[in-house]
């Protein structure tokens, strides 16, 4: 048996002109849970909750779902309740998967165009009642976002499954003869006539057929052996390991890098302490002119502060430390600024 596809329409008791939108999440969850899905063009078009769930997801599970009126910005809040049990009915071993180019998620999900996409499927697969087990946006399985020119979709991929085999027509389809002709860019084997057209666009290249009539080979399970390998002739590991001596090994480890740093120690020492040019050698390099413009400089400039030191006239105010130039404010020093030198002595 197979889960059926489970879409619930999001609708308010609104006039359709008022925007709407909808936010769905699993009740103590951030978000929906990973079967579920929800989708709404803009909020002027209804908004959808479709997926199948899995054998792993049954039981209780309860949706909260927070309309916003965009309008007035009111709020209103609902909670589904969703309980998942085991599928009922007869067993759906063949299923079918479509890509149908012509739609968008949201077109198909309406009870009508799906009961319209399982009756136009029912005169190529005659055989059976026909069923709807999934549908997924193109978006979800890796297919790009359209141009926004008229007439293109986003895609939708439609699962049906049937208990009855699959019709010839569809077996040609899916045959590595048309997907060899797919492949180079030619239609596929299409031996009866296209019941989809033209409302439905189908791409046949993307038919994928699974039968579940037949069960699956089980795995082998792997007997443990005894961990021994068995003696093979090009395999022959050592039984034995020779002894060895790693002191000459750890030496050369250890040695090499003190001894190159001991090196560039000694390097970085010598031009730096034995090279030095010292101040005879820097004077006799100096010509004598440099030398007595040096010197004079020196002398007047140790004659000025002498001068300096002697003169018994106070400073000017400008030179005080008290002196505030922007405000002009006048603090009493606390020295004789008689005997403070205008040039300070430089050591």
């Amino acid at each position: 048996m197979a889960a059926a596809l489970i879409w619930i329409p999001l609708l308010s008791a609104v006039p359709p002109t008022t925007p709407i939108t909808y936010q769905a999440h699993l009740q103590g969850y951030p978000d929906l849970p990973r079967w579920l899905r929800y989708t709404q063009r803009s909020p002027h078009h209804p908004g959808f909750l479709y997926g199948t769930p899995t054998p792993e997801d049954r039981g209780r599970q309860v949706i909260e779902v927070i309309a916003y009126n965009r309008d007035n910005f009111d709020t209103t809040r609902q909670r589904l309740v969703l309980l998942i049990g085991d599928p009922e009915g007869p067993l759906i071993p063949y299923q079918a998967e479509f890509l149908v180019r012509s739609h968008d998620v949201e077109e198909v999900l309406p009870s009508t165009p799906a009961s319209r996409f399982l009756t136009a499927l029912g005169g190529l697969w005659e055989l059976g009642e026909l069923q709807l087990l999934n549908i997924t946006s193109a978006l979800d399985r890796g297919g790009r976002v359209p141009l926004p020119i008229e007439g293109r979709k986003e895609g939708v991929y439609i699962k049906v499954g049937s208990a009855s085999p699959f019709s010839t027509c569809l077996k040609m389809v899916a045959s590595p003869d048309s997907h060899a002709r797919c492949a180079q860019g030619q239609p596929p084997l299409l031996s009866c006539y296209d019941t989809l057209a033209p409302h439905f666009r189908v791409d046949w290249c993307n038919v994928s057929l699974v039968d579940k009539s037949v069960p699956e080979p089980a795995d082998e399970v792997p007997t443990p052996g005894d961990g021994i390998l068995e003696h093979d002739l090009f395999f022959c590991p050592p039984t034995e390991a020779p002894a060895r001596d790693f002191l000459t090994d750890a030496l050369v480890t250890l040695l090499v890098p003190l001894l190159v740093a001991l090196l560039l120690t000694l390097l970085l020492a010598y031009i730096m302490c034995c090279r030095r040019e010292g101040r005879l050698k820097r004077d006799l390099a100096t010509s004598d002119i440099q030398m007595v413009h040096h010197c004079t400089i020196r002398g007047n400039t140790e004659e000025l502060r002498q001068m300096a030191a002697s003169r018994e006239v106070p400073r000017p105010l400008s030179t005080l430390p008290m002196f505030n130039v922007r405000t002009g404010e006048r603090h009493p020093p606390q020295v004789d600024s008689a005997q403070v030198p205008l040039i300070l002595d430089q050591h």
